[in-house]
């Protein structure tokens, strides 16, 4: 199934497609790799995946169990490894806003972004470093 079409756009730049949307993401080869900086790099677009993922399964999750939740925030860090350049760690802080959430909603919700299909696509040679944390409104 196609879903998006990529073009080269000069510059180290490429600009993504989606083909049901016609919505375009631009990405640049960061300044550590020759590049500009001046978007998201394609290892970033990896691992801002895997938070806008867990974000998603957990939505689909409260849903499924009738979990209202707060405001959800999520921070992405991201650390390179070289020979061969590659993304080594995915630090992912989950700020939660407290919604008087019980102990076993925190464990669905978890357990729901620690098993979305994003995290289960990565290589385990990748560490997914997951913090959550709950605070107040």
């Amino acid at each position: 199934m196609e879903i998006a079409k990529i073009i080269y756009k000069g510059n180290l730049r490429t600009e993504a497609t989606h083909l049901k949307s016609g919505k375009t993401v631009i990405s640049d080869a960061p300044v550590d790799n020759n590049g500009k900086g001046e978007a998201f790099s394609p290892t970033d677009l990896l691992s801002t995946s895997l938070g806008m993922c867990m974000l998603t399964i957990m939505g689909i999750a409260a849903q499924k169990h009738q979990i209202s939740t707060g405001n959800i925030e999520v921070i992405i860090g991201k650390h390179m490894g070289t020979e061969p350049r590659r993304v080594v760690q995915i630090d992912v802080t989950m700020l939660i806003e407290d919604t008087s959430l019980g102990e076993k909603q925190r464990k669905i919700l978890e357990n729901a972004a620690l098993t979305c299909p994003v995290a289960k696509s990565l290589s385990p040679e990748i560490i997914q470093n997951v913090a959550f944390k709950y605070i107040k409104g």
